[in-house]
């Protein structure tokens, strides 16, 4: 069957499952009072049902269910599970708050399980330094390293409406067509389901007001796992080197350039918390949304600016792969491309603001053009999303 096929039906079914529970999620959520409060640090200003993994879950799990009477779908059996426990674990978290040594104990306990039941590591840099096959003593920590930096990368990013979602559709298209050109069955359909079940959330997140609901740690953590699984598998495959070699491609810089805004804001964040003194876990207002939200962008222009900014990465790594530079370089151009949208972009703008510069007030205009008037078609994807919802509580 043509791999198209492999694409649309799942996708459709994740879509029409992801709309038809979502607003059955809302309600438990609204009844049961499973919300999140505004704080100081928060961004919003009335509690906000936070639940949205779960409708997305739902939508993945229903449509890889359903494909599995047509396609083998064995292969993401285990993926599957791994996706419910960091479902489970991050529901939990946004009902009771667990701890963090708590929740990086069993990311770590379920990459372990990853690495011994599938084989999934980052055992080859795929000639990235003259670099190969790696041995197990530095493989299997780096891939606890990665994967727990990936999931909770992602996790942190969750600060405006439609930023983590919107990223994860951008990523989880680029790493799809990426398995669509390799001949991935398997990797396509997931990349596609999530895509899928990410679409309705991200509407009712952006356009949504008794409708808007966050996707919670629940959703954040899932969208992780699934991330991670995606670098795994691209470099722990043999068949993708293979594939690939012959093109110059570098597997290391293309994924580095796919996560590159969540993976280096994280680093730049917790290393500046580590420098003045206070836990890298502490929650504050320093990443790289806050930023655009103190420039006076509204949470759609910042969620679109912030994803040029990766966007941006992404084509230049592209660009000196196609001009047929080797892979070391294409890693330190996304290297040196990605310091410069997060450590370098973020330190500017706080010098500017600091020091009153022209930039400052450029970027302020420019924040406010983003806010656009309910009106029209923004109107209209309003009355659609929130439908029949009840108001949510000023």
């Amino acid at each position: 069957m043509s791999i198209i096929l492999h694409i649309l039906i799942p996708f459709v079914v994740s879509l029409l499952a992801a709309i038809w529970i979502y607003p059955k999620v809302l309600r438990i959520a609204l009844l049961k009072d499973i919300v999140d409060n505004p704080n100081a640090r928060k961004l919003q200003r009335i509690p906000v049902p936070v639940l949205g993994g779960v409708a997305v879950m739902f939508g993945i799990l229903v449509s890889l269910s359903v494909c599995r009477m047509f396609y083998d779908c064995s292969g993401l059996f285990t993926i599957m599970l791994a996706m419910l426990v960091m479902l489970y674990v991050g529901t939990i978290d946004d009902v009771i708050e667990l701890s963090a040594g708590s929740r990086f104990l069993i990311e770590i306990l379920l990459v372990l399980m990853l690495i011994s039941t599938c084989g999934y590591s980052i055992n080859d840099f795929h000639g990235l330094w003259g670099i190969n096959n790696l041995p197990a003593c530095l493989s299997i920590p780096l891939t606890v390293l990665s994967v727990v930096g990936i999931i909770n990368a992602i996790n942190l990013i969750d600060g405006v409406d439609g930023y983590s979602s919107g990223y994860s559709i951008m990523a989880c298209s680029i790493f799809g067509f990426f398995f669509y050109l390799a001949g991935d069955v398997n990797m396509v359909m997931l990349a596609s389901v999530c895509v899928a079940s990410l679409l309705p959330f991200f509407f009712h997140n952006v356009f949504g007001r008794t409708s808007k609901m966050f996707i919670g740690d629940g959703g954040t953590l899932v969208i992780g796992i699934v991330m991670s699984i995606f670098v795994l598998n691209i470099l722990k495959s043999e068949t993708y080197c293979v594939y690939y070699d012959s093109w110059g491609l570098g597997l290391v810089p293309f994924t580095l350039s796919v996560m590159s805004i969540p993976v280096f804001d994280t680093i730049r964040v917790m290393s500046m918390r580590i420098l003045r003194g206070t836990s890298p876990f502490h929650p504050d207002k320093t990443h790289l949304h806050h930023l655009f939200i103190s420039m006076g962008f509204s949470h759609i222009g910042t969620t679109v600016s912030i994803l040029l900014l990766n966007l941006l990465v992404f084509f230049s790594w592209y660009g000196v792969y196609k001009a047929g530079c080797t892979i070391n370089v294409q890693f330190y151009v996304c290297v040196a491309m990605s310091l410069l949208v997060t450590f370098g972009f973020y330190g500017l703008m706080r010098l500017c603001q600091r020091r009153r510069y022209a930039l400052w007030d450029i970027m302020c205009t420019l924040g406010k053009i983003s806010h656009v008037e309910r009106k029209g078609i923004f109107l209209w994807l309003q009355r659609l999303m929130d439908g029949k919802n009840p108001p949510l509580q000023e």
